[in-house]
């Protein structure tokens, strides 16, 4: 469907925010490639060409000489998927022909600005998290006791330190070792008997399950860069919490002389 014409600039414009917004908050390439073409195609540009990758956008456009082109760098960030839902409802309210080229503009600086889940809820959740995959992982009752502290203990790592201060490499070499101290600590205090599914449990709010899971669908639909970078991003943040772990059981085993053997 096409409505009123308007600046192709200013569509253009509200055009890459959106996509902006999209790759920001983690969505998948084709959605953002989609979503960017069914608000330019409403409001009536004709020649535009658009490129997405992991962390840039390109876009080219324009009619009458007045060509429009821009690049914009996009930082890989954590997912944000009430971002995604929003965008992508707002580009089919947009369709629908709900919205003016202004009302798009506003509804979108909306929803940048638009908060997250509150502190209090993202500490219940990754600890409810940490505590049911101990529990699907294997772990008894005590298990899933030692990684719901040891999940309210790394989601604040990861709230107030990790994210503020620290790089993704740095900050998941430390939220496997605090995972695993806290872990062995409960352990050796009596609060579980399986330190593996403890520490398997709790290490779940550090895992970056949807940039993986992105990469292998986009690599799936031959977005062969993009998915690789996402990919690479993921292995990675596998590779920083392993080492964290590995790490902190070294060096508690040297310390002990071997009291986890």
């Amino acid at each position: 469907m096409e409505g009123k014409r308007t600046d192709d600039s200013r569509v253009l414009e509200a055009t890459m925010k959106a996509g902006e917004i999209l790759l920001q908050s983690g969505a998948e390439i084709s959605r953002v490639e989609e979503t960017m073409i069914r608000i330019s195609n409403y409001f009536g540009v004709d020649s535009k060409e658009f490129f997405v990758l992991s962390n840039g956008i390109f876009v080219t456009g324009g009619k009458h000489s007045k060509e429009y082109a821009k690049v914009r760098h996009v930082p890989v960030k954590g997912a944000q998927l009430s971002k995604v839902v929003a965008v992508n409802q707002l580009s089919r309210e947009v369709e629908e022909g709900k919205y003016s080229i202004e009302e798009v503009e506003q509804r979108l600086e909306e929803i940048e600005h638009m908060s997250g889940k509150s502190f209090q809820s993202q500490i219940i959740a990754a600890s409810i998290g940490s505590s049911a995959f101990c529990c699907l992982f294997g772990g008894g009752p005590l298990d899933c006791v030692a990684a719901l502290i040891a999940g309210f203990l790394v989601q604040i790592f990861i709230l107030k330190v990790r994210i503020p201060y620290l790089s993704k490499i740095t900050g998941n070499v430390g939220g496997g070792a605090l995972v695993t101290l806290v872990c062995i600590l409960c352990y050796q205090a009596g609060i579980g008997n399986n330190l593996n599914h403890m520490i398997v449990g709790s290490v779940i709010p550090l895992i970056p399950g949807v940039a993986f899971i992105n990469g292998i669908r986009e690599i799936a639909d031959e977005d062969y860069i993009s998915g690789s970078v996402r990919l690479l991003d993921a292995l990675l943040g596998f590779l920083c919490i392993a080492i964290g772990v590995g790490v902190m059981l070294g060096l508690f085993h040297r310390i002990t002389g071997g009291i986890l053997s």
